[in-house]
Order: structure tokens, then C-alpha cells, then sequence
């Protein structure tokens, strides 16, 4: 992805993000019942590469499945590309895992970006240490392939009832993660950040008492505007 896009993507809020996209008609891009299993301090951000898991069969779904060189979650890992953030469509299912620490240290030491799944991961606690941003729903033990089997990869999938097409930038913050269509992505970067300059000069001007009536959003363009310029200068935003 651009870089410069990554940048910017870094310093806003999956809410900043969510209300530009709402903006253009797109009212259900954030990834619901997610949160990081352990904040890093800073926003994953890369484009999406894709797992899909459908309800497992019990005969196709024995411990041996592991074994396989062509295993479809074995191969995702991979296979994701370095920079790009791991999205697992687990049918919105904890009741077993997406991926335990071992996967995630591995897509890790690939370069991974992060991983996100609407189910849950195994050893969570371990995968809260890792250097690589993680999101899921809850903690869950049984393996996979107790309920769930890896079908495909890199393909459309929906995720936390939002839908993910390979390539589409992810981002997710200390709260929860959002899918930005990929062609769009520079120009939502650009408005976010212009936004998100805005909203801190708000949050000033509330925390020092001023209304928020025509403040946010700015409706008195003669009061605020001349404010917020000024603001902007002094603080080099």
C-alpha cells in the first residue's frame, strides 16, 4: 500500500474513519465484536489478505489435517504478504479457535501487520506479548477444527458482518478495526487527518469550557474557523 497512506492511517481513529466512510454511503465497514488482545500503542494498518472458514465435518476434521503441507490455514500463514494484516472470516464463532500463539509468532516473524477474526484465538495471554496487533472476540481453546474448517483463502470474505475484499486496507485502533475499500483508502487517509486535527482542537476548546453549539461540527464558520487556523499554526497540524 502507500506508505504515506500508512502514515496517516496511523495517527486517526477507527471513529474518525467509520464517519468519513459514512460520508460516501458506506455505513457498515467496522469489524463488529472485536477488540485487540493486547493494544500495542499504535493503529494496525495494511491491506487485507484473507482466510475463510466454513462449519466443520467431522470426517474431514481429524488431528491429521494438521499434517498436510496444503493445509489451508498453514499455507495463509504462509503465504500473507509482509505489511498486510491477516482477516479470518470464523462465521462469528468462539466456540474454537481461529489460530493459537505459535501461528500468530510465525505470521509474525513473516512481517505480518497484524491478524483479525471475528472468532476467538488460543492462548491468548501469549499472543498479548507478541509484537503484532491481534483482534478477536474472546479467548477460546478448542482447536479449529472442533467446529470450523479452513475452506479458502484470499478471497471476499464478510467479517463481523462487514465485508473484506483482498487488498482492502484495514485499520484497527485501541477500540475496534474497520475495512477501507482499497481505492478509496488515500482519500479517507487525507480526510481523517484533516478531521482528526479538527477534533483535537475541539476537545480543547471543550476541556477549557466552550460550547459545543456550533463548535462541533463547525457551523459558525465566523467564530471557529479564524480559531482553529490559528490553532493549527501554533501546534504545526
Amino acid at each position: 500500500m502507500n506508505e504515506e497512506t500508512r502514515s496517516k492511517l496511523k495517527g486517526v481513529s477507527v471513529a474518525t474513519l467509520a464517519t468519513a466512510l459514512y460520508k460516501r454511503g458506506l455505513r457498515n465497514q467496522v469489524i463488529q465484536g472485536v477488540h485487540p488482545v493486547g493494544w500495542k500503542g499504535e493503529n494496525m494498518v495494511g491491506p487485507a489478505f484473507t482466510l475463510r472458514y466454513m462449519p466443520a465435518r467431522e470426517d474431514r476434521n481429524t488431528l491429521a489435517e494438521f499434517r498436510r503441507a496444503d493445509h489451508p490455514q498453514r499455507v495463509a500463514i504462509e503465504t500473507c504478504p509482509p505489511g498486510s494484516v491477516m482477516v479470518m472470516d470464523s462465521r462469528k464463532s468462539a466456540t474454537a479457535a481461529s489460530a493459537g500463539d505459535i501461528l500468530i509468532t510465525r505470521l509474525m516473524k513473516r512481517g505480518g501487520a497484524g491478524v483479525v477474526t471475528d472468532g476467538g484465538f488460543r492462548d491468548a495471554a501469549t499472543i498479548a506479548e507478541l509484537d503484532i496487533p491481534a483482534y478477536h472476540t474472546r479467548p477460546s481453546s478448542p482447536t479449529n477444527l472442533t467446529t470450523n474448517e479452513a475452506i479458502a483463502m484470499n478471497e471476499p470474505i464478510g467479517c463481523g458482518d462487514a465485508p473484506v475484499f483482498p487488498g482492502d486496507i484495514i485499520v484497527g485502533d485501541a477500540d475496534c478495526v474497520i475495512v477501507i475499500p482499497a481505492e478509496i483508502a488515500d482519500e479517507i487517509a487525507e480526510e481523517a487527518v484533516e478531521m482528526t486535527a479538527y477534533e483535537d482542537f475541539v476537545v480543547e476548546q471543550v476541556k477549557a469550557g466552550e460550547t459545543i453549539i456550533g463548535l462541533y461540527p463547525r457551523v459558525n464558520e465566523e467564530k471557529y474557523l479564524p480559531l482553529f487556523e490559528a490553532w493549527r499554526k501554533a501546534n504545526n497540524r
